[in-house]
């Protein structure tokens, strides 16, 4: 396979309208978009690695649809193992929802599967479902834009994130199950927690990271030769930041830029002016930011928590000198939820009584690596059964010491407390739960089926921090 670099291959992943043909979206229309998972070599802190990604026809990594246009995709295996791909922050019918032993089996290489759903608008992503495969790059975005989106005078652009190691994934969870690599000395935590005495219980401090990662990625590239976005003086951008990281909950820092907070997860918040933004795993953040009436090029920086390793775009306006940025930086601090008890929703979840609510455990994480809900490990248990029209309360209490980003397939959920202080928060599908600390999610019971629930860290997730929701019928 012929060696690409990354500024060909990632050519256009960021803008909007380089993910659509001739630079318009795709229209109300039965066209089929076609697809395919497979193998290609990018390169890395000047060496060359193969790993996976999702193009369409068009040779873009990803893609944009209109809301109101039915989404019809075929996905075609062309990689030498099996895969299945999930729709991150979509609702489909529950049997295309992309995760094997809930929805569908996993392709096998050289099949094909046609989805056809309407579309939720929003930042979304596509990724893997299968073992490991995220964690070599089979992602890609996923936005669907409305007519609001289409009207705004502003540029779109949308930068996917990543954690990367030249190592095999594989090899790296059998270290850490093994009692290895960065966990080694992370001992303890709550297993299974049943005729335990919790009063004797030696909890090791918090851990902010366990893979040590070569290189962060923005939409492949890193800061030895960063994408450099062209705008307008005084213009508005709306940057569309997912974080398709495996393992690594991130900070987007925007410097001396300040900027509104508009969306988490692909709906829409209150504005929030800061300029320092946290993106836990698998959550996506719509970032709006006017840019000065002068000339000049600002770093947008995207900082791992726990490391000094960053990555980041370089947003240049006029003649602009480009500057210099170092790969590393000061050491960024672990995520909190002090910006997610601000958050409000601009649409809120109907004034309905919740049905009843759920206590979810979250446990495991000693040296033996086993993670798990409720002191057990699994991969598609049920953990409880809801009826169509119900309104579940989910409490999620963090007993590691270890954040983990929770996410609940085929629904969008509101934070409604955070350690036991109600809010009406933010809309999302993935909310991050830090050590010892507990979050409160509502959810409408509109879609049936059986839907995974886990922890968005795949080493975790694949570990034993996962289960699912199931419909049942009614009494």
């Amino acid at each position: 396979m012929p060696l690409i670099s990354r500024r060909h291959f990632i050519a256009g992943i960021g803008s909007a309208s380089a993910l659509w043909p001739l630079g318009r979206p795709a229209m109300a229309t039965a066209k089929e978009t076609r697809i395919t998972a497979a193998t290609r070599i990018l390169e890395v802190k000047g060496k060359a690695a193969k790993v996976f990604g999702l193009e369409t026809a068009q040779g873009k990594p990803g893609f944009n649809f209109e809301a109101a246009q039915q989404l019809r995709l075929s996905l075609t295996n062309a990689l030498d193992e099996p895969t299945l791909i999930h729709w991150h922050g979509q609702t489909p019918p529950t049997e295309q929802d992309g995760v094997p032993g809930l929805s569908q089996p996993a392709l096998k290489p050289g099949e094909s599967y046609a989805y056809d759903f309407k579309p939720r608008a929003g930042t979304h992503w596509m990724h893997s479902h299968v073992e490991l495969q995220e964690q070599k790059l089979l992602a890609a975005p996923m936005v669907v834009r409305d007519n609001a989106d289409l009207a705004a005078d502003e540029q779109d652009h949308v930068v996917l994130l990543h954690d990367f190691t030249f190592r095999e994934p594989q090899e790296i969870l059998a270290e850490l199950k093994a009692g290895g690599g960065a966990h080694a000395a992370h001992g303890g935590g709550a297993g299974n927690m049943s005729g335990m005495d919790h009063s004797k219980m030696a909890m090791p401090a918090a851990m902010i990271n366990d893979v040590v990662f070569d290189a962060f990625l923005a939409n492949d590239r890193t800061l030895d030769d960063p994408e450099i976005l062209r705008a307008e003086t005084g213009g508005r951008v709306r940057l569309r930041i997912i974080n398709g990281a495996a393992a690594s909950n991130m900070w987007v820092d925007l410097g001396s830029l300040d900027g509104e907070l508009i969306a988490v997860d692909g709906d829409a918040i209150e504005p929030l002016s800061e300029k320092l933004f946290p993106i836990a795993i698998a959550q996506r953040v719509d970032i709006r930011i006017a840019l000065p009436r002068e000339a000049g090029a600002w770093p947008i920086l995207f900082r791992p928590e726990g490391t000094t390793q960053r990555t980041g775009i370089i947003i240049a306006a006029g003649d602009g000198k480009i500057p210099k940025i170092a790969a590393q930086g000061d050491m960024a601090p672990a995520l909190d939820l002090a910006l997610e008890m601000k958050m409000k929703a601009r649409r809120e979840l109907p004034p309905e009584p919740v049905t009843r609510t759920e206590m979810l455990m979250l446990t495991g994480g000693g040296s033996d690596y086993v993670w798990g809900l409720n002191g057990k490990a699994s991969l598609h248990d049920t953990l409880f059964g809801v009826r169509l029209g119900e309104r579940i309360a989910v409490m999620m209490h963090n007993m590691t010491q270890m954040s983990h980003p929770m996410h609940l397939h085929g629904h969008h959920f509101q934070v409604v407390a955070i350690n036991g202080h109600r809010i009406a928060g933010a809309v999302r599908d993935t909310v991050l739960v830090p050590p010892n600390e507990a979050v409160t999610i509502a959810f409408d019971a509109d879609n049936p089926g059986n839907w995974a629930f886990h922890c968005h860290h795949v080493y975790h997730m694949n570990a034993g921090l996962m289960g699912s929701v199931a419909y049942v019928n009614a009494a």
